[in-house]
């Protein structure tokens, strides 16, 4: 060895060289996502290298190991394992919240299961993940050399779909890792969206969209305070609970806690191990056994009390010593420019709608030169055309094509690659017809060059472009919210500054709503003419009133079969003469939806149905659990034919007798249990059976032997009936009659459940109120026409009717005292 050849070098200084290159190389080429596609550098090519082979959605799935070898022999120089666990990740969902890549065959579980060999399983990609390709063969990406200068590949993903929102992100690096969380797609446009709409628009105000992490697996995010500080700082602690319910088995009548979902990346089977060894250690104390009934259908962990254990607490417990109760550190950190960077959710979302509107740019910009390109072709083509005698003259007289185009670019001033496209047109090109369509072909080439350059001079255009392609996006791939978000115990709420108290709603037929105390309507005697309640226009009237407590949850149901979540105090408050708010301002109602139901819910129990009816006697009852988890533009309740309407929804306990009333005074009466429990999107069954010119008004669910039923008729006539004297039939009767309805008494509009200790508000069309006491109005035969409760000025009509609880004793206005007695029979 020379000495000369030996350079001396500080030990530490090459320590700090090799380190920070290393380091680098991991920050930038492995552990960290690109803000604007959410893709490591191995799922990147893994994608492009799947879209290389042709395995779009739809093709033929092929194996594993092909592109593994594909990934491995073009673009990424590491190991195979790291390049298929990618590929395993990508396929499963309670990994991905929206998965990119279609797997066949063993791919992993919840349990901790390992996939199978590479050469066991095969792949194809995803619908969604074409969406993260779509337009790469317009220069809307840069490439960059592989790692031996042999191909190309992309440095970045067009990422139609918001990738790095919705799918999140995990890894560690050198002195810094990344913990993203998945969202709802659909809460991800409409944040996006938003921004769009208003630049300068808050994280606060996108948490109004975006509201909380949406987990694959479900679960429940126990607080709001971590969600609020990741997302306002772009660092926070999300505390995920297990879904669990408490049943009681019917063999033994022991309760049993039932989890139906972990918290994300929890492995079921250490779940398990964890709370056997907790019950050794005694730790944990009254499970008796613990079981795994899981199968095909989803996940069911069965835990079995102990005869004198409580429930709750020991719930409590396995919060407490248990993953079932898990904190996801959220990290939103990712490659900005190449530069690894905390964001906020606001700058994520920016980053985002940057990277498309580029992709818009470069797009229209790809597009704009091919339709040039063969603008200026279809030019030389017309000349062609205009000039054909000459132009077969002069081609039939050159001694070669070389000459030939010389020719026709000197005698008819056309282009190389006019004359070109000149001499390589098809005679059957020059029929007057081709002649026709390439004139036609001329001109929309025209208008989509002036339609291109538009778009790239108009800023606001291109983000109306981004906004139309994300929502196409949300329509196609959005679903539902899985991970449910609820109040720590002990965290502040707003509920904690508004007083609970019983208020009244009233909703307009138009679509008006506000809430107003109880006490503002004083009670009158029956047959009194009223007070003002609700002021409408000449066109609107009343429609729907009901009374809540302003803690409780509001499911609106409307004549479509979908449903609405609120609370009662976000339903603005108004005075007593006032009209509301546009529920249309509250919830997002599509054009022509009205609401037709409401139930009033303190909380979400299993054990609880919703019974629904529509105008063609349709009947249907679903778990109320279903309804739990709202979004912001409703959830569907029930199917609903052409020509039918929802026209009520009531919640029960699986016990009830339902009654079914027809406008022609008719009612069917029946058991709850001809009904049985149905998903949110079927249709029903027959409720009632209707004859022509008939149509169902109202649906009643009594259980109460005390309860009888009032009817009243679009008059102003009314009768109360006990329930007995509706015998009980089977689901699908004609009905026996409950009011004898004609011209004087009118059409029957409504049939309530009340007993002596309710009180009955009427509200007419005009906004006219009255309160009466529902004992003043005596019991009589089913099969009568009844008597007068409210004197209607002319041209008023009844609009709606509803019972609410009697609220101390008050004054009695002055007002008629007779009763009518109308066709007693």
């Amino acid at each position: 060895m020379q000495r000369d050849k030996i350079l001396p070098i500080s030990i530490e200084d090459e320590m700090r060289d090799s380190y920070l290159d290393y380091s680098m190389s991991v920050i930038v080429s492995r552990a960290l996502p690109d803000v604007r596609d959410g893709l490591k550098p191995v799922h990147r090519r893994v994608l492009y290298g799947m879209h290389e082979l042709g395995l779009q959605a739809g093709k033929s799935y092929k194996k594993s190991a092909r592109v593994v070898g594909e990934v491995l022999g073009k673009f990424h120089p590491h190991g195979d394992g790291a390049v298929y666990d990618s590929i395993v990740r990508l396929v499963q969902d309670f990994s991905m919240r929206y998965p990119l890549i279609d797997g066949q065959g063993n791919f992993g579980s919840i349990d901790g299961d390992s996939p199978a060999a590479m050469r066991y399983t095969e792949v194809r990609m995803k619908n969604v993940a074409g969406e993260m390709l779509k337009d790469l063969e317009k220069e809307t990406v840069d490439f960059a050399l592989n790692f031996d200068d042999s191909l190309e590949e992309p440095t970045v993903l067009p990422s139609a779909m918001p990738n790095m929102l919705v799918n999140g992100a995990s890894g560690i690096a050198v002195g810094m890792a990344t913990n993203i969380p998945p969202q709802n797609l659909n809460e991800v446009v409409d944040g996006l969206i938003a921004m769009i709409d208003n630049p300068d628009i808050t994280v606060d105000e996108i948490m109004e969209h975006v509201t909380a992490p949406d987990f694959p697996t479900g679960g429940i995010i126990y607080g709001y305070e971590g969600v609020k500080q990741a997302y306002r700082t772009g660092r926070g602690r999300v505390v995920i609970r297990a879904r669990a319910v408490v049943e009681v088995t019917q063999k033994n009548g022991r309760e049993s806690i039932i989890v139906t979902e972990l918290p994300y990346q929890v492995n079921k089977v250490r779940l398990i191990e964890k709370i056997v060894d907790l019950i050794h250690q005694k730790k944990i104390e009254g499970i008796a056994d613990i079981r795994d009934e899981s199968d095909r259908d989803g996940m069911r962990l069965v835990i079995e009390l102990k005869r004198d254990a409580v429930a709750k607490v020991v719930l409590n417990h396995l919060y407490k010593h248990t993953p079932m109760q898990d904190t996801f550190g959220v990290i939103l950190l990712a490659l900005v420019n190449g530069v690894p960077k905390v964001l906020t959710l606001k700058e994520m979302m920016q980053e985002y709608l940057k990277h498309r509107n580029e992709i818009i740019l470069r797009r229209t910009t790809f597009e704009l030169a091919a339709a040039e390109k063969k603008a200026h072709i279809l030019e030389g083509l017309k000349i062609c055309l205009d000039n054909l005698d000459e132009v077969i003259s002069t081609i039939r007289q050159s001694p070669n094509a070389a000459v030939a185009q010389e020719r026709l670019m000197e005698k008819f001033g056309l282009t190389e690659v006019q004359s070109k496209a000149v001499l390589e047109m098809r005679l059957q090109r020059l029929t007057g017809m081709e002649r026709d369509k390439i004139e036609k072909d001329y001109n929309e080439t025209l208008a989509l060059i002036e339609e291109l350059r538009f778009i790239l001079a108009n800023p606001e255009k291109q983000m109306q472009i981004i906004k139309g392609e994300l929502l196409k996006v949300r329509q196609v791939y959005g679903d539902e919210r899985r991970t449910e978000i609820r109040p720590q115990e002990g965290e502040f709420s707003i509920e904690d500054m508004i007083a609970q108290e019983d208020v009244v709603i009233t909703i307009t037929h138009e679509g008006f709503i506000k809430r107003f105390p109880v006490s503002g309507y004083r009670r009158q005697a029956r047959g009194g003419k009223g007070v003002t309640g609700a002021q409408a226009k000449h066109e609107d009237f009343v429609e729907h009133m009901f009374v809540a407590s302003t803690h409780n949850y509001i499911l609106f149901f409307t004549n479509r079969g979908r449903c609405h979540w609120l609370k009662v105090y976000e339903i603005p408050e108004a005075g007593r003469a006032a009209r509301g708010r546009s529920l249309a301002n509250i919830m997002e109602l599509q054009p022509g939806e009205m609401i037709r139901a409401y139930i009033n819910v303190k909380n979400f129990d299993d054990s609880l149905f919703i019974v629904m009816a529509t105008s063609r006697g349709i009947i249907k009852k679903t778990e109320i659990e279903a309804f739990s988890r709202p979004r912001r533009n409703g959830i569907a309740a029930i199917t609903i034919e052409d020509g039918d309407e929802l026209i009520d929804a009531r919640l029960t306990d699986g016990e009830h007798d339902i009654i079914m009333a027809k406008n022609s005074g008719y009612a069917v009466r029946f058991a709850e249990k001809d009904v049985r429990p149905m998903g949110r999107t079927a249709m029903g069954v027959k409720g009632i059976t209707l004859d022509e010119d008939e149509h169902c008004i109202s649906m009643v669910t009594s259980k109460r032997s005390d309860t009888s039923l009032l009817a009243v008729t679009d008059n102003g006539f009314g009768k109360r009936s006990k329930v007995e004297d509706y015998r009980l039939t089977r689901r699908g009767a004609r009905g026996v009659i409950t009011l004898k309805a004609h011209e004087k008494v009118g059409s029957l509009v409504g049939l309530l459940d009340v007993n002596d200790s309710d009180d009955l508000i009427i509200i007419t069309a005009n906004g006219i109120v009255n309160r009466q006491h529902v004992s003043n109005i005596r019991l009589t035969g089913r099969n009568t026409s009844g008597v007068r409760l409210v004197r209607l000025m002319d041209g008023d009509s009844i609009s709606a009717t509803a019972r609410v609880p009697k609220n101390g004793d008050e004054d009695v206005s002055d007002g008629p005292e007779e009763q009518i007695e109308l066709f007693d029979s």
